[in-house]
């Protein structure tokens, strides 16, 4: 039985281990946390495929390392991470809520009068670390829309099993969904 998956992206090579979801599904386990190298390569490419922008924004958590080098490497200071609960320094919370395949259950998602003040008539470019089920992407796109933000890219790291189908996202490569033998479905 395979118990992980080669994965070559931004010219780098990691083997992730494969993770039961289900007893019919298992996903390769991308976790950029720890790992600069991946970090910053991904976020090189991304940057060369990213669309003209003004602000950047991901979901807490495994997207904000990646969204940290983006930033650093384009040259900017700001980006917008939507966060899983409010914080005390949080003013005028806007939530949206979001049932992602890494998490057991529902989460939500929270950004602040700050972060809605810097998304308002911007260019907003959504990045995450893998979409899959592209539920945290339509939870974020929802947030940008109450506040008046305008979308003009969706990228991330992967883009898992249906989801490197998708014409409306920028991905550097496909991720598969396995079987619990370890082939791919």
């Amino acid at each position: 039985m395979v118990s992980s998956y080669k994965l070559n992206v931004a010219g780098v090579t990691r083997e992730l281990p494969l993770c039961r979801v289900n007893d019919d599904l298992y996903i390769a386990a991308f976790v950029m946390f720890g790992d600069v190298e991946i970090t910053k390569a991904c976020a090189t490419e991304l940057l060369k495929k990213a669309p003209e922008y003004d602000i950047m924004i991901t979901a807490e958590s495994k997207g904000i390392p990646l969204l940290y080098e983006m930033a650093r490497q384009a040259g900017v200071n700001d980006y917008i991470v939507a966060r899983k609960g409010a914080k005390l320094y949080m003013e005028d919370v806007i939530f949206t809520e979001v049932d992602s395949i890494t998490t057991e259950a529902k989460q939500r998602l929270c950004i602040g009068k700050k972060e809605a003040d810097a998304m308002r008539g911007k260019r907003v470019l959504v990045v995450d670390d893998v979409i899959s089920t592209g539920e945290s992407l339509a939870a974020l796109e929802k947030l940008i829309k109450t506040v008046g933000g305008n979308i003009v890219g969706k990228m991330a790291v992967l883009a898992e099993g249906d989801a490197i189908g998708r014409d409306d996202i920028i991905c550097l490569a496909p991720l598969p969904l396995f079987n619990p033998d370890g082939s791919e479905k």
